[in-house]
Order: structure tokens, then C-alpha cells, then sequence
């Protein structure tokens, strides 16, 4: 240092900005612990948002929040001294904040305050789902197609979309795969809407059908007594996961499956719950399963024609651990792409 020279003034602390994300997935009030630590430790905790749904819950913890709504100069001033400025965007966030902040950092010409991202609480996994349990509750609401519809109108919606998953799997398109589980999750959350209504019995239904109006007169319920119940089955029929019992291997869990099943069930035959609605050789297949597994001694009926031969098939195949329904489909798709190239079309898209 020359004799002639000054000693520099230390740099003013330039602060910290907080920028508090909430997930609207997450009931109001939870929030991190780190959440907590800043907002009671923060010199000003700002928020546009008067109706913020956070805001009666921080009031409560003794957290002071100011309606404001800084651009991104006036907040980088609020930080001087070494401030802590701490904000709560709303559910959209706030990209003209965010892209001010952006600005002044790059520009060089500002001493920038410390930014931080901080999440006051994470979705947890499943939590889109209940983002699909509010837009079907709004569409039932205000769509005039879909606030018509009855489970009876929307079953054979339910089977097109099995099969349309079913084809997605044999065809290996991890695309198309989560395209079709989402529109086979679609009929089990509306259905579960519809079912939420609870009409009362004799209400008029879609076209006058009054099967549809029948169907009114069952018990209301949710999509949350609907998740509730499988739980409970889940748990229920895995004593090896959630109990004391052992499985080694998944014939000792088929086992504790039909033995759980035999209880809640009560059933007085082996083929009782076996839909006769299903395709002829899947339901071949599972009469044959469920007659050996239940160890009932019972020949095959003979007799003439195709019928009879393709039961036969059916119930050899179960027997030797093969689903005749896919195999049948896969040697179809075989024969399908034959015809196509005899006609010189090639193969269909995948």
C-alpha cells in the first residue's frame, strides 16, 4: 500500500432472495422443515397472492406476510444490508419475477443478492392422480357429453380400451403402452364419478333406458372408497408381504391367494365369479384352471363339432402354463401379416 493510498470499504452484503414453492398436491400447512426455518428466520416474507392457501396457516405459526408484489429492482434493493427476503409465488409461479431476476443477473451491472429455489413441500409419487380426480369431477360437471353418461353407456368403452392395452403389450410400444393405461385408468375414474353421484333410485336416464335408471339405485361411492377397498385386498391377500406368513416362491403365493379367496368369496362352486361374458377360450381355459386347482375330478365333454375341439385345446393349453387366448392372437397376428404381404401392403404400423 502506498503512503498516499486508501484502504477499501468492505463490500456491502448484497442479501439472499428466497423464492418458496408449494405443491398444490400437498394439504396447505405441510411443509419442509427447511420451509419452516426460513420463513421465521426471514427479514420480510412477501406475497402477491392475497388468497394464497398457505397464508392462514403461516399466520397461525406467527410468520408476518406482506401483500406485496416487488418487480425484480425493487427486490433486489429490499435485500440490502444483507437481508433476507423470502417469496411465495403463486400456484402458476411468477415469470415476470423470475425472468427480471434473470435480467439484472446477467446483465453484470448489478450487485446480485444470493438466489434460492426452495421447496416448501414435493408432490409425492401418485400425485398427478389426484390431478385426474379434479379435471373428471369438472368435465362430469360441464361437458354435455360426459355429465350423460351411465356405467351401463360407458361398459363396452371399458372393454375396446382392454383390448386396445392388451395390444399395446404384445406389441412391445412403451408409447402406446402409457397412452392405453391412462385411457384404461380414464374408465375406472369415471366410473368412479359417476358412481360418487349416488342418484336416487327412478331417476331418468340417458334415452330413457330404464336399466340405466335402475342402476341408480345402488350406493353411492368414491374413487376414494375404491382405492380404500383394493388396499384393503392387497394387504389382506399378501399375508407374506404385510403378515407373518412365507412364500418362497409364486406358487406359495398363488396359494395364499386362493385360499384368501375361497374365504372372502364363500363360494359353493370353483366356478363361481368366472365371467361367461369373456372370449370362448379364455373362459375355456379358466374352467379348466379353476377345476384343477380346486381338485375336482370332472372329464371334458365330448361331442361333435369345432366346439368341443377347441375346449379340449383350451384346457391343454391352461394345462401346460399357456394362455390360449394369447397364443391364439399371437399366431392371428402371424397370419394377418401373410395376408398383407400376399396383397402387397406390407405390414400394418406399429
Amino acid at each position: 500500500m502506498t503512503e498516499h493510498s486508501q484502504p477499501t470499504a468492505p463490500a456491502e452484503p448484497t442479501g439472499r432472495i428466497v423464492l418458496l414453492t408449494t405443491s398444490h398436491r400437498v394439504a396447505p400447512g405441510v411443509l419442509s422443515w427447511p420451509a419452516w426455518q426460513i420463513l421465521h428466520a426471514a427479514d420480510r416474507v412477501l406475497c402477491a397472492d392475497p388468497g394464497h392457501p398457505q397464508l392462514p396457516y403461516l399466520r397461525e405459526a406467527g410468520v408476518a406476510v406482506e401483500h406485496a408484489a416487488p418487480d425484480a429492482h425493487a427486490l433486489v434493493e429490499a435485500c440490502a444490508g444483507g437481508r433476507t427476503v423470502v417469496v411465495l409465488p403463486g400456484g402458476e409461479g411468477d415469470r415476470r419475477l423470475t425472468d427480471g431476476l434473470a435480467r439484472l443477473a446477467g446483465s453484470g451491472r448489478v450487485s446480485m443478492p444470493d438466489l434460492e429455489l426452495l421447496p416448501g413441500s414435493y408432490d409425492l409419487p401418485g400425485a398427478r392422480l389426484l390431478d385426474l380426480v379434479q379435471v373428471m369431477d369438472r368435465v362430469r360437471r360441464e361437458c354435455p357429453w360426459t355429465s350423460r353418461q351411465t356405467h351401463r353407456g360407458l361398459a363396452k368403452y371399458a372393454i375396446e380400451e382392454a383390448y386396445e392395452l392388451v395390444e399395446a403389450i404384445e406389441d412391445g410400444n412403451r408409447e402406446e403402452l402409457r397412452e392405453e393405461l391412462g385411457d384404461v385408468l380414464l374408465q375406472v375414474v369415471f366410473h368412479a364419478r359417476i358412481a360418487e353421484e349416488g342418484l336416487p333410485a327412478g331417476a331418468e336416464a340417458e334415452d330413457g333406458d330404464e336399466e340405466d335408471a335402475g342402476e341408480a339405485a345402488l350406493g353411492a361411492f368414491s374413487i376414494d372408497d375404491v382405492a380404500g377397498a383394493l388396499v384393503e385386498k392387497l394387504i389382506h391377500r399378501h399375508p407374506h408381504v404385510f403378515g407373518d406368513a412365507e412364500a418362497e416362491t409364486p406358487e406359495d403365493v398363488h396359494a395364499h391367494w386362493q385360499r384368501t379367496k375361497a374365504v372372502e368369496k364363500r363360494r359353493e362352486s370353483v366356478t363361481d365369479g368366472i365371467p361367461v361374458g369373456q372370449p370362448g377360450l379364455a373362459l375355456a381355459a379358466k374352467l379348466a384352471g379353476r377345476a384343477r386347482a380346486g381338485a375336482v375330478a370332472v372329464e371334458l365333454p365330448r361331442g361333435e363339432g369345432i366346439g368341443y375341439e377347441l375346449l379340449e385345446l383350451a384346457a391343454r393349453a391352461e394345462a401346460e402354463g399357456v394362455d390360449p387366448e394369447t397364443a391364439l392372437r399371437a399366431a392371428a397376428r402371424v397370419y394377418r401379416d401373410a395376408i398383407r404381404a400376399a396383397e402387397g401392403v406390407g405390414a400394418p404400423p406399429r
